[in-house]
């Protein structure tokens, strides 16, 4: 699987984790799950793009993004959403150095993985990745049982049966 993480290509599908830079025993973007949808809103308006996929957990978060024809510009998507998120929650966090010289809130690691979709299977791959997330981490016993997620989206449009990955048929290690 080839890896266009630096790849700018406009309209193109893209698979992404974005993580909290204080991972350990925080339950910040599930506390504030409405602050959440209000920041994708708020960024999908002025710069729009399409949310395939995603699962938000309670330190981290795996979306598949579909970018408008001749738009590259995850990054700015990315910057937009985090900063509107932070401004509209509390501060609470530990602030470093580093970060308070760059007028910065300590939520965010700085970085994100993101993927290039290339085909279907991968496209296919990624979702299951996303979806089986909270039963990879301890969450849940049952994907259906997770409710940030749009997992729940994809029953109601047939495309996965309710009882998905209860009986084993996901391998956790694919998309990884």
């Amino acid at each position: 699987m080839t890896n266009y993480r630096r790849t700018y290509i406009p309209g193109m599908t893209w698979f992404f984790t974005v993580n909290l830079a204080e991972r350990k025993n925080n339950t910040l973007l599930v506390e504030n799950i409405d602050s959440l949808r209000t920041s994708f809103h708020y960024v999908k308006k002025r710069r729009p793009f399409e949310i395939t996929a995603i699962v938000v957990m309670p330190d981290h978060l795996h979306c598949i993004w579909v970018l408008p024809s001749g738009d590259s510009d995850f990054s700015t998507r990315w910057n937009l959403l985090k900063g509107h998120f932070s401004r509209a929650i509390d501060k609470r966090e530990r602030i470093s150095e580093s970060r308070q010289k760059r007028r910065e809130r300590g939520l965010w690691q700085r970085r994100f993985w993101a993927h290039l979709i290339t085909d279907q299977q991968d496209f296919n791959v990624h979702t299951d990745y996303i979806h089986w997330n909270p039963v990879k981490h301890g969450k849940v016993k049952r994907v259906i049982d997770w409710p940030y997620s749009s997992f729940h989206k994809f029953v109601r449009q047939g495309i996965y049966p309710s009882t998905w990955g209860c009986d084993g048929e996901f391998d956790i290690n694919a998309g990884e």
